[in-house]
């Protein structure tokens, strides 16, 4: 019996890879010390991953690398505009021809809308 692999939808494709990847910082330094061996596109499929399912940062699975990497990254891609960056190139191309808009609504007690409480009595 083999491993059944996973499907991540949600991350990123291999021709939005191509696209972005030269405006991420080089994985390796040059630097003296052992190389990370998480990758630019481990760590930004792990934003994602937790951008699609809103969990917190010590849930993220192994396969994107340790915790503490994909958030540092995150954070230092955040900061320098590296990922504002990625995503307006990614969405020159983006298709609009399936983009639905939710106008979902729900009832609020009137209370809850800043309506006086109690009954009203006529004067």
């Amino acid at each position: 019996m083999g491993m059944k692999s996973e499907i991540n939808t949600y991350d990123i494709k291999d021709e939005q890879w191509d696209q972005i990847k030269e405006k991420l910082p080089p994985e390796r330094t040059g630097k003296a010390g052992r190389p990370c061996k998480t990758t630019n596109r481990d760590v930004l499929n792990g934003v994602l991953w937790i951008a699609h399912t809103g969990s917190q940062w010590k849930e993220i699975p192994a396969r994107y690398g340790k915790k503490s990497t994909v958030h540092d990254r995150f954070k230092a891609w955040k900061d320098s505009g590296i990922l504002e960056k990625i995503f307006a190139e990614l969405s020159l191309d983006s298709d609009m021809q399936d983009l639905s808009v939710d106008s979902t609504s729900c009832k609020v007690h009137q209370s809850a809308a800043g309506a006086k409480r109690g009954r009203k009595t006529p004067n």
